[in-house]
């Protein structure tokens, strides 16, 4: 089962795909356990929409007690997103430009 951080109101599930402009990303991350108090402040960061210094902004984060993780990221390149992962001492495996059906 896979754990979303966010929950949100069906209308806000896609906040920003309609005004999007930055590309977005989704990464995977196999066997990632990530503490609680990592995964409230990437809550609190992705309600708020706060960009790190690479112009990161994480989207939406999934994950489960067997450490798979996935973000969706929107950044300007894949370069921030590598950046944004190794600044948070997070090794970083295949980026995905990905676009949304809404």
């Amino acid at each position: 089962m896979v754990t979303r951080t966010t929950p949100r109101a069906p209308q806000d599930r896609h906040p920003r795909a309609k005004e999007q402009t930055v590309p977005r990303f989704m990464d995977f991350h196999e066997d990632l356990k990530l503490p609680e108090d990592a995964i409230a402040q990437i809550a609190d960061d992705t309600r708020h929409a706060r960009a790190d210094q690479f112009g990161v902004t994480q989207v939406e984060l999934y994950h489960n007690a067997d450490g798979a993780v996935y973000c969706l990221l929107d950044g300007p390149d894949e370069d921030a997103i590598r950046r944004h992962h190794a600044a948070l001492g997070v090794p970083c495996g295949d980026v995905h430009q990905v676009d949304s059906l809404t």
